[in-house]
């Protein structure tokens, strides 16, 4: 059943991509790509300083002891990425391949499961503060607009979110997991039930490092607001003039409205659709909104490529070895 409803979710978004090119001109949209295929290298190494950053930030939340080198933190987080953006596993398959690796080279198992769920919230709670600033940025630019009610909508839906996801784990809630665990072990005397012992104390020990967290936060946040520099070049590429407050509300925005879509693959569809009507409030045409989420859509998909390579060569030399072994 999830597979056909991935399958589904590719088809519908996909089509929605190929409908809205098709409506608002394919050869003009593909021109304004080209006018900026320029900028795609430029974004491209800002993407992966983006990923560093939020390695950096991951890393952190795991802890000292025994834990990868940034080096290898870094790639690992760049599969995650890859595995979570390209293929149709509801941005939760790169996380379980990111704890696996993480097992991998050596981490505990609940340690690694509870870091990457302490960083996932952080990262939710960041583009919570990306996405307010960006309607902060709207307010002064059009302080008398009628958006202020989607927008409180949409910020309350949000705050009760992650607020919800944040309480939820306080509470207990990987001890269901714990739990959940020990049901297999009933059935499958082999299930590694060793994996996640410990998961909900391990969540909770590293919930009290506030240093950490602070550290993380302010990585992560880095990150996000390093995306509104790849707006601003692309738009301007494309010869639309905006302003650092434009490109930050276009950049923030277009970010939430895909986050919303996270059950469509690559958010295809969700995000042209995002853009078309964060970029409308500035009088941007939609054929140069959809061409700005192709652009986007270009680099992504070289990091995302690449991130899957490595992955598998990671595993396949892993499997060389163990048969060496």
């Amino acid at each position: 059943m999830s597979h056909r409803f991935a399958l589904i979710a590719i088809a519908t978004g996909g089509s929605a991509v190929i409908g809205l090119v098709a409506f608002f001109g394919a050869r003009a949209i593909g021109a304004d790509v080209l006018r900026a295929y320029w900028v795609i290298p430029l974004t491209t190494l800002l993407l992966f300083f983006q990923l560093f950053l939020s390695a950096v930030a991951w890393r952190l939340l795991v802890g000292a002891g025994r834990r990868p080198r940034l080096g290898r933190f870094f790639r690992i987080r760049w599969i995650r990425e890859a595995v979570n953006s390209m293929l149709p596993v509801a941005q939760l398959g790169g996380n379980i391949a990111g704890i696996r690796l993480l097992m991998l080279h050596g981490v505990a198992g609940p340690l690694a499961a509870a870091g990457t769920t302490l960083d996932i919230t952080v990262e939710a709670v960041t583009q919570l503060l990306f996405t307010l600033a960006g309607f902060g940025a709207l307010a002064l630019i059009y302080p008398h607009g009628g958006w202020t009610a989607w927008v409180q909508g949409g910020v309350i839906a949000g705050v009760l979110g992650i607020g919800g996801f944040i309480i939820a784990q306080r509470l207990g809630l990987l001890r269901l997991v714990e739990g959940a665990a020990g049901m297999l072990r009933r059935r499958f005397p082999n299930f590694p039930v060793h994996i996640v012992e410990g998961l909900h104390g391990e969540l909770m020990r590293l919930h009290g490092r506030g240093l950490a967290i602070s550290a993380a936060t302010a990585l992560h946040l880095a990150a996000w607001v390093l995306g509104t520099i790849e707006t601003w070049l692309a738009l301007h590429a494309m010869g639309v003039a905006v302003g650092w407050r434009e490109a930050l509300v276009i950049e923030s925005l277009g970010q939430a409205a895909r986050s919303a879509g996270f059950a469509v693959p690559a958010g295809l569809g969700v995000q042209e659709a995002g853009y078309i009507l964060v970029s409308g409030l500035f009088g941007i045409p939609p054929g140069l909104a959809i061409a700005l989420s192709m652009v986007k859509r270009a680099r992504e998909l070289i990091v995302g490529l690449s991130g899957l390579v490595a992955w598998q060569m990671a595993e396949g030399r892993r499997l060389l070895r163990r048969r060496a072994g």
